[in-house]
């Protein structure tokens, strides 16, 4: 096995992760305000991975403010707006409005990297977007696709569509402008950005009267947001980007709803149904498609 053809099997991991991550933080709405959500998960994140890293953080210093401003752009980006957006735009959109906007990150993606990183924009590469396209539709809508059509914007929407556009961001820099630091060090560095950047908007949002209460359900979401959501997809991420490319990366991302479907199975004792088998089938052949080499 190629190490691209690996990572193209580890990239699968970041979406089953963060499948979880909207499933927990859509049971969470009304519990835990969802910009103390984000700030709290990457504190414990940064304080779990912070002793392991920052000797080399710091003895690779030149490098830090040599690239300061592309870790400036990628922490904002990614730790301190994407997230923040996401959970903000759950508490007033569907799970169905927010798959379906999130479904445009590879489009997205493959017209930045065109732009930015002068990757050519292959037929097979659209071929598999419109393949998986259409087995996310047949998932978000319970095998009646018509029902796209039915669906209501909501300002959730709206924020979801700039969350997405966030995202891509920061996947096309990884790869137009790469920070030489081992994977684990760059993210402490973005976590360092992306936890001051949201700092005082968690102050004012605790300001506003939106307290976090200390259960141990809302801790158990807050863990499982900083080691897996976060520290573990990160990983994954940002080293898959790097190795297979933004615009292949991308098309992972269609795995989301997917994955959000079966917990909801597993978790909710939901029923399995012929349009998740159908759906799946049609987002890995998407993804075979996009992720293909010419030979």
């Amino acid at each position: 096995m190629t190490r691209r053809t690996r990572w193209l099997f580890l990239l699968v991991l970041p979406a089953l992760f963060w499948a979880g991550n909207a499933v927990m933080a859509r049971a969470s709405v009304g519990d835990i305000p969802p910009v103390a959500l984000n700030f709290w998960r990457w504190v414990l994140a940064l304080a779990l991975l912070a002793p392991f890293t920052m000797r080399d953080l710091w003895r690779h210093a030149d490098i830090v403010r040599t690239h300061w401003h592309h870790l400036l752009a990628q922490g904002l980006v990614s730790v301190a707006a994407y997230n923040a957006l996401l959970y903000l735009s759950l508490q007033t959109t569907t799970a169905i409005n927010a798959t379906l906007v999130g479904s445009s990150l590879p489009l997205m993606v493959l017209l930045l990297a065109r732009v930015w990183l002068g990757e050519p924009i292959r037929g097979r590469a659209l071929l598999g977007i419109c393949v998986s396209v259409a087995g996310v539709a047949l998932v978000v809508t319970k095998g009646q696709p018509w029902r796209v059509a039915e669906v209501g914007l909501t300002p959730g929407d709206a924020i979801m569509l700039a969350a997405t556009l966030s995202w891509a961001l920061y996947s096309v820099m990884l790869k137009r402008f790469p920070v030489p630091l081992a994977p684990f060090t760059l993210l402490t560095a973005l976590m360092i950005v992306g936890v001051a950047a949201a700092a005082p908007f968690y102050l004012w949002e605790a300001a506003m009267g939106a307290s976090l209460e200390l259960s141990a359900r809302n801790l158990a979401v807050i863990a499982y947001t900083a080691v897996f959501a976060s520290l573990a997809a990160y990983y994954f991420w940002n080293n898959g980007v790097v190795i297979v490319g933004a615009a292949t990366a991308g098309q992972f991302t269609y795995l989301i709803p997917l994955f959000a479907a079966i917990l909801g199975i597993v978790l909710l004792g939901e029923e399995f149904r012929t349009f998740h088998a159908v759906g799946a089938a049609l987002i890995f052949g998407g993804l075979f498609l996009a992720g293909r080499k010419k030979s």
